[in-house]
């Protein structure tokens, strides 16, 4: 889904070989893009016809057309959990089955709630356990940070943007599991210049990649997910780590309750530190 993913299509496909697509896709035309390849899941990117309703005020678009609705196809990220041959097939089966619907059901949830923070989900077989759904035209906020482009003020602007969305995202009851910034996307960013990219236009962020994702609203799980993001800011863009404040502090004001999670990342960090120390 992100921009630099996309360079990594020759080299998943030279290297670790093209994989079977799911059935459904297999006759495909043009064939989808293997575009990233986990140890869980493969995605790729390709069409899909969507009915030419409002997708950005109807989180749950009609697939299959009416007289009313004349099918439109857009680009679609393809979400495929293959079975696992190491693994007993009614077990396989029934942990691909879960973890599709889960995270197919999370997705539907805070496209609900905060409509365009997370890509809409077009439809979901778990039987082949696959997932098809809007395809976000952008790049990664890692991508973005490691241009080196941005000025203080459009810094701290772009880490509200972040702690206002993680916000939300817990205060409807969902926990990401892996935030990171390359799971967080910017609609558009580099169809812009230098001059447009920083100009005070907001950048709509959109969260992505659910598959560790889970629905609870224990201020305990809401602090891991921010100290995962609090350490991908350390560790891969260290000179936005002074910057983390920014985050904490729209997150803080981002929903009722949000001071409590922020309050237990202290103890959160804690933990963190003593675990490194002992080994």
């Amino acid at each position: 889904m992100a921009e630099q993913q996309t360079e990594t299509t020759a080299t998943a496909s030279e290297h670790m070989g093209r994989p079977s697509l799911p059935a459904t896709f297999a006759e495909t035309r043009p064939q989808p893009i293997l575009i990233y390849q986990g140890a869980e899941a493969l995605l790729y990117k390709t069409s899909f016809p969507v009915s030419n309703i409002d997708l950005n005020a109807d989180p749950s678009p009609t697939l299959t057309g009416s007289p009313n609705h004349q099918l439109t196809t857009y680009d679609a990220f393809l979400k495929h959990r293959p079975c696992k041959p190491y693994r007993h097939p009614s077990l396989d089966a029934k942990l691909t089955k879960h973890r599709i619907l889960s995270e197919a059901r999370v997705l539907l949830k805070l496209r609900r709630d905060c409509l365009r923070c997370v890509p809409a989900v077009y439809a979901v077989d778990w039987d082949e356990g696959w997932m098809i759904g809007e395809w976000v035209a952008g790049g990664t906020v890692r991508a973005l940070l490691e241009r080196k482009e941005a000025d203080e003020t459009s810094l701290l602007r772009l880490m509200k943007s972040i702690g206002h969305v993680v916000g939300q995202m817990h205060k409807f009851g969902v926990v990401h599991g892996d935030l990171t910034t390359s799971n967080l996307m910017l609609r558009h960013p580099f169809q812009h210049s230098k001059a447009e990219l920083f100009s005070g236009h907001e950048h709509e962020i959109v969260l992505i990649d659910f598959g560790l994702s889970s629905q609870t609203q224990a201020d305990e799980d809401r602090a891991v997910d921010l100290y995962v993001l609090e350490r991908a800011f350390g560790s891969t863009h260290p000179q936005t780590e002074r910057l983390w404040e920014e985050v904490l502090s729209a997150y803080a004001l981002s929903y009722k309750g949000a001071r409590t999670a922020v309050k237990r990342l202290d103890e959160v960090r804690a933990r963190g530190r003593k675990k490194v120390m002992i080994g």
